[in-house]
């Protein structure tokens, strides 16, 4: 049975899956994500890749006090009754080479296999390996990410005056990604190509990350769910006791709290 999420409580779930965290960047939204993660208590929380962005870090170095707070939360919940399994991403590739390590009792996980309150088995991993450009061009991968980083910069700046004007947060990186064609099949095709890994895998699910967009879809019977970001739409997968699976606005839902009454 699901409880419904809001900012004014915590609520207890089973499973919670966040990616594309970018701590590093100063387009994460840390201080919503660290706001999510004091309102929620799980038994198994899921780090599906790109938590920290060396790619950004390598370029300039930018760690605010929100960012250690956020990996401070992490470490504590792994410390207190919360299994966290990290599972790297292309941003944070070098933990790869410790599949298998255990660092502040969270594990490292090139890919996972979760088992869900009903019985279902989903695949987790980041989903990079499925994307054409970083495969194979990583080049072109990098001057693109160039350009995203630009663009969620201008974001930044945009939901700072949309704050001052009152009204709720909203991103120009996505809206502008779903309006153009070639993103909306690149989509098309990166979700397809992950459904199909699961099937090959013989498990009925795969969570993944990497695009920035959050999902819930059945893809040739296969449950496709991917879990969002923390720079463009702060969204959480979450598994409830029952085993139904939700996706959790986080910025909606604070929106929401403190938004002001319509003058008359």
């Amino acid at each position: 049975m699901q409880t419904e999420f809001s900012p004014k409580r915590v609520v207890q779930v089973r499973s919670v899956w966040i990616s594309d965290i970018h701590l590093g960047f100063r387009g994460c939204n840390a201080d919503l994500l660290l706001d999510f993660l004091h309102h929620v208590e799980c038994d198994y929380l899921y780090l599906v890749g790109d938590i920290i962005d060396v790619w950004e870090m390598k370029k300039r170095m930018f760690w605010p006090q929100e960012h250690n707070n956020v990996v401070r939360t992490l470490l504590g919940k792994a410390k207190h009754d919360t299994k966290v399994i990290y599972v790297p991403g292309n941003h944070d590739e070098m933990l790869r080479d410790f599949d298998g390590a255990i660092f502040g009792n969270i594990e490292i996980r090139n890919e996972t296999i979760h088992t869900t309150a009903d019985g279902r088995k989903l695949l987790i991993l980041h989903g990079d390996k499925f994307d054409y450009v970083v495969k194979h061009s990583p080049f072109i991968a990098k001057i693109g990410g160039r350009l995203y980083d630009y663009l969620l910069q201008a974001n930044r700046w945009v939901n700072i005056a949309r704050r001052k004007l009152g009204f709720s947060y909203w991103s120009l990186a996505a809206f502008l990604k779903h309006k153009v064609k070639n993103a909306v099949q690149f989509i098309s095709d990166f979700e397809e190509a992950v459904a199909r890994e699961a099937a090959r895998q013989g498990v009925e699910g795969v969570v993944c990350g990497h695009i920035h967009r959050a999902e819930i879809s059945k893809i040739n019977d296969v449950d496709y769910y991917n879990c969002g970001d923390w720079v463009e739409s702060c969204t959480a997968l979450v598994e409830y006791p029952d085993g139904t699976m939700e996706i959790i606005k986080w910025a909606d839902l604070v929106n929401q709290t403190i938004s002001l009454p319509k003058a008359a």
